[in-house]
């Protein structure tokens, strides 16, 4: 039954994960939030459902499906997301995993790499940097972004979807401040971007390998642009349900078959 097992996100580990589960022979839905995510699932084999669900919707369609295994493997600043998961298969009393992409950062202190817990404070240290700011941190948080920046030059790097583009002109973005493209991205692009659009200060999340974190990094640093880094939220899940690798999430699936 496709319901049985449910993998929540719309990123390329949830799409890596759907192909293990494809290669295991497991009948799975995978429920993307967009139609952007359910473009990025590609061929898979599973049910895809697209659309939010809050909390309650959640538990409703876990009942419904009887669902006995949720892969929470939404983004790994979807930190809202991730705890309504949470709470929905408390409450439907459904085993929940969390894949979180391992962390890649650099091993290295640097006089220009700023790392901060929120995005209000990576806003109060931007403040002090440069006028020409660079989001590489989605478009989810822009009007936060335009409340705690006023008067910098923000260039906003998003997805190239219409309701995007629109959020962004709504915003107050011009055509030379929005950067519609899909990433993620070389460094040498980066290098050529960071110059091109004369980049004062660049600002990321600790995304991973998958979201081109040192590429993004490293040619900053060598331009001498600071580079502010907003630090993930903590796992709703911890201990051996925590997979933070293709690998252990392979393992745990072995360990899932052979319990049936």
């Amino acid at each position: 039954m496709a319901g049985e097992v449910l993998v929540i996100g719309g990123t390329s580990d949830a799409r890596h994960i759907c192909q293990q589960l494809d290669a295991s022979g497991v009948s799975y839905t995978l429920s993307v939030a967009t139609p952007t995510g359910q473009q990025l699932a590609g061929n898979i084999r599973g049910q895809v459902r697209c659309g939010r669900l809050d909390m309650h919707d959640m538990v409703a369609w876990l009942q419904q499906n009887r669902t006995r295994w949720v892969i929470d493997a939404s983004h790994p600043y979807a930190d809202v997301v991730s705890r309504n998961i949470a709470l929905a298969c408390a409450q439907a009393k459904v085993l929940l995993s969390r894949y979180q992409r391992p962390e890649q950062q650099p091993d290295f202190a640097h006089p220009l790499l700023f790392n901060v817990a929120t995005l209000e404070a990576a806003c109060d240290k931007a403040r002090e940097l440069g006028e020409r700011v660079l989001l590489t941190t989605g478009s989810k948080d822009l009007a936060r972004w335009r409340a705690g920046l006023p008067g910098k030059t923000l260039l906003a790097r998003v997805l190239p979807v219409p309701d995007v583009l629109a959020q962004c002109a709504a915003l107050g973005f011009g055509v030379g401040e929005i950067f519609a493209l899909c990433g993620p991205f070389s460094a040498e692009f980066n290098a050529a971007f960071y110059r091109q659009y004369r980049v004062d200060v660049m600002i990321t999340k600790a995304s991973g390998a998958e979201g081109g974190y040192l590429e993004k990094v490293l040619p900053a640093l060598d331009a001498g642009i600071p580079c502010i880094v907003i630090a993930r939220p903590q796992p709703a899940v911890m201990g051996e349900e925590l997979l933070e690798s293709q690998d252990a999430f392979s393992q745990r699936l072995r360990r899932w078959l052979a319990a049936q």
